[in-house]
Formats: C-alpha cells, structure tokens, sequence
C-alpha cells in the first residue's frame, strides 16, 4: 500500500518497516510485549513508532526521514465507517452458503500467507502480525439510529526481506429501524475484503504492488479509512471522486520517492486497473496516480492527484491536497479539494490534542477537539458519482476522548445545509485497536 515512516526517526529498519505502514503508531509500551514474543527490539519499535522506506537488511541505513505527516499516526487514532470505502459484499441474513463461501475465501487466503511465512521464518524475521480494530458505532440522521458494530482486522505477512503479503477485511452487521409504521430493527450482514495485494520492493525508491489496492487518489482513501485511524465517522462528502466508485483497484501499482533529503522529499504513485465484476474484488478500468512533495522543517505536504476512467464514458478526476502539521505543538491541519466531470467539493480538517495541558496521561490531555468543513458544489445532474444531488455545505463538530490500552470514543454533531433539506446529524462510537503477531518468532 503506502510507505510508513516514523515521526520520531530516520532509521530504516527491515521486513517489519512494510507491516508498520499500515497500523497507527502504537504506544511505546508495546515494544517490550512484542519483544518478549520473540520480535527484536528495534522491529518491534518499528512496529509500535513506523518507520520509513522499505528497505531489505543489507540496505538497511542511517538516511533522513520519510514524509513524517503523510503516514506517521497518533496511537489514539480511530476512523469512520463507511460502506462505499470497504466494497464488501452485502449478505442477507438468510444466505449461509453465501457467508460461509466468502469466509471460507478469506480464510484460505489467511492460512496461505500464514504458510509461506512460516516456511520463510528465520530468528526475529518474518513473523507475520495481525492488527485492527473492534468497534461499535451509533448514528442519528434525521431522527433515525442506526447501530453499527464493525470489525477490521489486518494481515501483514512478509515473505523474505523483499515481499509482503497484506490485506484488509471488513465485518459489520447494521441494525436500522425498519421504516413506515413497522416497528424494530432490521439487520443486514456484510462480510468482504478491502484490498489484498503483494509488495515487492527492489530498492528504496520503487515498489511494485499487485493484487487488489486501494486506489491512490488524494489522501483520505489510503490514509484514513481504516476503523482505527481518523477523527470523524462518515467519509468526506467528496470521498467518492476519483476513486473509481468501489475505492479499489485491481491491477498493478508502482510507488516510492524519487527524491528525499533533509529540506525536500519527492513521492510519487501510479497505477492501472482491470475491469472486475467479481463480487469479492469489483473494480473499473481506470488509470492515475498522486505526487507529493513534503517539506520536513515545515512539516507541510503538498501534493496533487490524476485520475481517468478507460471504460463507458471517459472521465477524468483531479484532486489537491494540502497537509501541514506545525513543530512543537498539537495542531494538525488536512484538506482535499478534488474535481469530477459532474461535481467539485473540498474538505478541510483541523484536530487539536490537549496533552499539551497537564500531559497526555491527564483527564483533560485525553481530549482532542476537532473540526471540519466541507462543501460539495454540483455542476451537472449525476446520480450515480456518490455526491449530494444539490449543493451542500456541512460543518462537523467531533470530541474525542483516548482512554488507555488503544480505546478511544469518538463523538461528533454534524449540520448539513442543501436545497434539498437540512439535516442534523449526531454519531457516536468507541473503538479498540488491537496488535500482535501470529507466533513466536524463532
């Protein structure tokens, strides 16, 4: 998926380096567990911190740091569910043969990579580590709750010191009320993967991707969509731009840095896309890709993105992007602005943790008010791009609240202004983010 550099440092470490990318920075404390679990030190502070580049043992080197703001997480951080980010697969309650069809898929594809891992295991390598999230989320719109208990866990499983297999799965089961004078809940199952690919890193400015991939159009679909990471529950009203309706791609992906050193790193990502209708991995013929260029001592990233539609009616999609965290304080400012054929929109997000009063540990240090603005503006009727049929403007107002041992509560209140309708929107939510490797190391 997307390198994984640390915040905290310029050490590039080996195979464990790939499996730090997808999970949120851990707490430090995790690193003598996972050590006694027979990962070293230094990976398992890999794990826990990030890292940078990916990098085999014998290239292993003191070299500056990757984009600390593009992929270096706070432990804290938890995300929204949405539907449209995961693809999965909508399973009646009634389909067993369904269900058990599809797990018994994602079970295969667990025990697979758990074999040819295990075969490659050498003394502290090549353990392969599962992670993710357990939550469970409440939303209000226009009266109406919804309950929303959600799993998502992660594979990371590196063969050798030059490949990694990883996936994501997604489980949920929302209940909704049952709608006109009918009274209780419905329920309906969904059970899918949202990506599943292999990375094969040859050097340190290029890795080649396969498989199933989330699509690399601006920032949020990769970065913040995992149930752990992010601060509000529903994606960005732009969310669907660019990322070619199911926000994955299946094909091939090539993605690295061209340039890095201490005042300027240059990154790039690029791929092409099949035509899927499979069920498990749907996916359009697209191509595109993303370029960043991040700035360390400002720790400002500024980056833009290109997509194209090959199939039906071309379309092509443009997006930018503008992150910047300032040094030695507990602010954090995001934003996207991106461009369809039919409709155009941006978001912007800023997020301020507490810690700074009283410690981190301390009952107000554990608050982290946040904010958001978006507007969507529609310059043609399109009922199928994913975006609000008239022009909207929302303002999400979220606080959230870190307990200990990777628990976090989030809550937001939401305000949507449309011809349409305005609407209040209230969620809830309480997620725990899990981390530990499959076995022992050797």
């Amino acid at each position: 998926m997307h390198t994984f550099p640390s915040a905290f440092t310029g050490t590039h470490f080996s195979t464990y380096a790939w499996i730090a990318r997808l999970l949120s920075l851990a707490c430090q404390k995790n690193v003598k567990a996972l050590s006694r679990l027979g990962i070293s030190s230094i990976k398992a502070a890999a794990i826990t911190m990030g890292s940078t580049h990916f990098l085999p043992v014998a290239q292993c080197a003191e070299t500056i740091s990757d984009n600390a703001l593009t992929f270096a997480r706070r432990s804290h951080d938890t995300s929204e569910f949405d539907p449209s980010e995961s693809r999965s697969m909508l399973i009646p309650l009634t389909a067993q043969r369904g269900l058990a069809k599809c797990a018994l898929q994602l079970g295969l594809v667990f025990c697979a990579a758990l074999s040819v891992a295990a075969a490659q295991d050498s003394p502290g390598h090549n353990v392969p580590l599962i992670s993710g999230g357990v939550g469970f989320v409440t939303s209000t719109n226009g009266g109406s709750t919804t309950y929303i208990p959600v799993i998502s866990p992660v594979l990371a499983a590196p063969i050798g010191n030059r490949i990694l297999v990883e996936s994501r799965a997604i489980i949920i089961d929302p209940f909704s009320p049952q709608g006109g004078s009918q009274p209780g809940y419905k329920g309906n199952l969904f059970l899918g993967l949202t990506y599943l690919q292999a990375d094969f890193v040859p050097s340190e400015h290029f890795t080649l991707v396969g498989g199933e991939f989330l699509t690399p159009f601006g920032t949020y679909n990769e970065r913040l969509t995992p149930i752990w990471i992010g601060n509000f529950q529903d994606a960005p009203l732009i969310y669907s731009i660019g990322t070619m309706g199911s926000a994955s791609s299946v094909g091939g992906m090539m993605r690295g840095s061209i340039f890095s050193n201490a005042h300027v790193q240059v990154d790039y990502a690029a791929y092409f896309s099949a035509n899927s209708t499979n069920q498990q991995f749907s996916a359009e013929r697209s191509s595109g890709g993303r370029g960043s260029l991040y700035f360390p001592t400002a720790r400002l990233e500024l980056g833009g993105s290109l997509g194209r539609r090959l199939q039906g009616d071309a379309q092509d999609f443009e997006g930018v992007h503008v992150w910047w965290e300032p040094a030695n304080t507990s602010l954090r400012l995001r934003s996207e602005y991106a461009r369809g054929p039919h409709s155009r929109g941006y978001w912007v997000e800023a997020d301020y943790r507490l810690s700074r009063f009283n410690g981190g540990e301390s009952f107000v240090g554990r608050f982290e008010p946040v904010f958001r603005m978006q507007q969507t503006f529609r310059t043609q009727a399109d009922a199928s791009d994913g975006l609000p049929a008239a022009d909207t403007q929302q303002g999400d107002f979220g606080l959230d609240y870190r307990l200990p041992h990777e628990v976090r509560i989030n809550s937001s209140y939401s305000r949507e202004f449309s011809s349409t309708g305005n609407r209040n929107i209230w969620q809830t939510g309480i997620v725990y983010r899990f981390l530990f490797p499959t076995w022992r190391g050797k």
